[in-house]
């Protein structure tokens, strides 16, 4: 099963390195994984600057966006996007930010209710932090399947949803392990550790002429 849950859904802290922009991220990442350190990444997704950082040890998989949705996902060095075991996912909607019917914890409910479509006896989710991303509106939820429809694994991943000015910005980290017949429990420990070495979370505004590092996100409060 190539695709997470999550990306099939949509159809489609340590020391850190300095931030980089998604063209020169390759090199810099393994840079990283070399010395045993995160790398923060800071990515132009349509109207906004998104950071956040990413943990030694994961390489790019594949980048690519297709009209007004963008993904980028992030595999363990050895594995491949066919075969991983944990898998970093940042995703962008465009101008969903703008439909005030949609909110952080709405949107998050929604994949979570795609989850449950795709392992109805095994499903388990689990609400985790209504907080604010650079003063806009997010929610932090965990969503698993004790075991992946047509698979011989689990699928749960920890999951930001963010509502930017214009768009909307998922962030997740995933993980495959053994099937379960039954629900999974959620442990709560791991995935705060997980949500810590993903942070700093933020999304800032794009300065007309900036370049990467980006100063103006990486300075920001």
């Amino acid at each position: 099963m190539k695709k997470s849950l999550f990306a099939a859904c949509f159809s489609a802290a340590g020391l850190f390195a300095p931030a980089y922009a998604a063209d020169s991220l390759q090199d810099a990442v393994k840079t990283a994984n070399a010395q045993g350190h995160a790398v923060k990444s800071i990515t132009p997704i349509f109207s906004q600057l998104v950071m956040f950082s990413i943990p030694a040890g994961f390489q790019l998989g594949s980048e690519h966006t297709q009209g007004n949705q963008y993904l980028r996902e992030m595999v363990l060095e050895g594995e491949t996007l066919d075969r991983w075991t944990q898998m970093i996912t940042i995703t962008g909607f465009q101008g969903l930010g703008a439909n005030p019917n949609v909110t952080p914890q709405g949107f998050a409910a929604m994949l979570a209710g795609r989850f449950k479509n795709a392992c109805p006896t095994t499903f388990a989710a689990k609400e985790v932090a209504n907080l604010t991303i650079s003063g806009q509106p997010a929610f932090i939820a965990w969503i698993s399947c004790g075991t992946a429809p047509g698979s011989d694994h689990s699928e749960s991943a920890i999951i930001f949803s963010i509502k930017g000015a214009n768009d909307y910005y998922t962030l997740q980290w995933a993980e495959r392990e053994a099937p379960s017949g039954q629900p999974l429990t959620f442990d709560d420990a791991k995935w705060k550790e997980r949500i810590a070495r993903l942070n700093p979370v933020k999304i800032c505004p794009i300065v007309p002429g900036e370049q990467a590092p980006y100063p103006s996100c990486v300075d920001q409060k």
